[in-house]
């Protein structure tokens, strides 16, 4: 018996980008700098010692095993508390997820049992890259480093971002995250992605449940409140939208048009065109050839 395979579709809570600059500070009694702002996230975690910081002008104390982190755009100065020194890690990255909402004027004490994905972050910049002591925000891959360092230092960091997350919910505390209305865009797009991936094959409700994981009254509720389609209505749109482009590079005769976006024959996709479009294919082709 042949099996029938479903190709689980995973959805990227977090996603960074880039990672812009990585930094271990040893610095000591009276090391202070003056603050930045930058249009990209910065984690602080001080490794050892104690540190106070000003986020937006508030001032804040950070000891050893705290984190925090500087939304963009933040303006930020940190110092060695009096009489102490201190060994502060710190990467900065880009991050469009919504989900880093969660991390504005975040701060924390990392749990122990999170402290494993902190170590592990460093070692794999440390193995990747040449740790910054200095101000200077340009990177340094290691000639030897090991292979993919770069994507494990981003797997690491995604990795830590999500235990911060997943640390939060199970506690006692109100803020909850992701919401609802979050999870529901993400479910929305990824959508919206799927059905762009497949104009040129046949992609139906029950596929897009099950690259998903959700019931089809779930999805179809959540576009529909979405976008104003139903999504099958919505499938039929983008495939009349894609044959008006290949109508118009002129490549293909309706036939293989009809073909190639994977409708059932000529006959239909020229209904469905004309009930989309207000006119026929012909029509269309001789309304652009004569406007």
């Amino acid at each position: 018996m042949k099996l029938k395979y479903t190709k689980f579709r995973i959805v990227n809570l977090i996603n960074v980008s880039r990672i812009v600059s990585i930094h271990y500070y040893e610095w000591g009694k009276n090391f202070n700098f003056d603050g930045e702002s930058h249009d990209f996230w910065e984690l602080v975690y001080v490794d050892s010692g104690e540190v106070d910081i000003t986020a937006d002008s508030k001032p804040l104390h950070l000891k050893q095993g705290d984190i925090i982190f500087h939304r963009p755009n933040e303006f930020h100065s940190i110092k060695t508390t009096s009489g102490s020194i201190a060994n502060v890690f710190v990467i900065s990255f880009v991050s469009n997820s919504e989900a880093m909402d969660f991390f504005n004027e975040y701060r924390m004490s990392v749990p122990s049992k999170l402290r494993k994905h902190i170590t592990t972050l460093i070692d794999e910049c440390e193995q990747t890259f040449f740790l910054m002591d200095t101000f200077d925000s340009k990177l340094i891959i290691k000639e030897n480093s090991p292979i993919a360092g770069p994507q494990m230092v981003k797997n690491a960091l995604e990795q830590l971002l999500i235990m911060l997350l997943r640390s939060e919910q199970t506690s006692s505390k109100p803020h909850i995250f992701p919401t609802k209305e979050s999870m529901n865009n993400h479910l929305v797009s990824e959508m919206l992605t799927i059905i762009d991936e497949h104009l040129y094959s046949r992609i139906t409700v029950e596929e897009l449940c099950n690259a998903l994981g959700y019931s089809r009254a779930y999805l179809s509720k959540i576009f529909k409140e979405s976008t104003d389609y139903t999504v099958v209505n919505y499938i039929m749109k983008k495939k009349i939208k894609e044959a008006k482009k290949l109508i118009r590079e002129d490549n293909y005769n309706f036939t293989q048009i009809s073909e190639m976006l994977a409708f059932d024959n000529p006959h239909y996709f020229s209904r469905a065109f004309k009930r989309i479009a207000n006119m026929s294919p012909s029509e269309y082709k001789n309304s652009v050839k004569n406007p």
